[in-house]
């Protein structure tokens, strides 16, 4: 990184939801923003868990037994291989860390490309 990233004005950039873009690399790993807004579908992630960081609005992660639910500043993640459903109440601004190349919606497939913002 050349300059500090502002999380806020990154988000400003776009208004996709579900479609995380990618703000710095940390040892192999993509620091991402996103707006979340409704549910996603169900999925997992084989090979890593599912770090949330909620930085504004309120963020339900449905689990198969149980629903965990975040606010402004709170942390969960989603061990590998769970099953899970992030619903957002509103519009929702995320930070996630994953592996690069990790499928946002746990499938190659229907994932949504990385973008560097």
């Amino acid at each position: 990184m050349k300059a500090p990233a502002n999380l806020a004005d990154k988000l400003a950039t776009f208004t996709d939801r579900f479609s995380p873009r990618t703000v710095a690399t940390y040892n192999d790993n993509d620091i991402m923003v996103a707006k979340l807004e409704g549910p996603f579908h169900w999925h997992k992630h084989e090979d890593t868990d599912d770090f949330f960081l909620v930085l504004s609005g309120t963020l339900d992660i449905e689990l198969r037994d149980r629903t965990v639910t975040l606010n402004p500043g709170e942390v969960f993640v989603v061990p590998k291989g769970v099953e899970h459903r992030p619903v957002a109440h509103g519009e929702v601004h995320i930070l996630l860390i994953e592996p690069t190349g990790t499928p946002n919606s746990g499938d190659k497939a229907t994932a949504a490309p990385r973008i560097l913002v």
